[in-house]
């Protein structure tokens, strides 16, 4: 089984990973209460998810 003959530098494994970046995570607008949320997630400000309401929403 092949080997590598030497160490892989710091430099040359990090240029290497340059594109490993993580994407902003995506937003959406909730349709009961207009305020941004991520999709597929219970709105967190109304407690609605699919037009219904799952979660009572938290009072600060």
């Amino acid at each position: 089984m092949p080997v590598p003959k030497r160490k892989t530098s710091k430099s040359k494994k990090n240029k290497r990973r340059t594109h490993w970046k993580t994407s902003a995570a995506t937003v959406s607008t909730c349709p009961e209460c207009g305020e941004a949320k991520q999709p597929h997630r219970v709105c967190p400000e109304c407690g609605s998810y699919k037009g219904r309401v799952v979660v009572e929403p938290a009072e600060d």
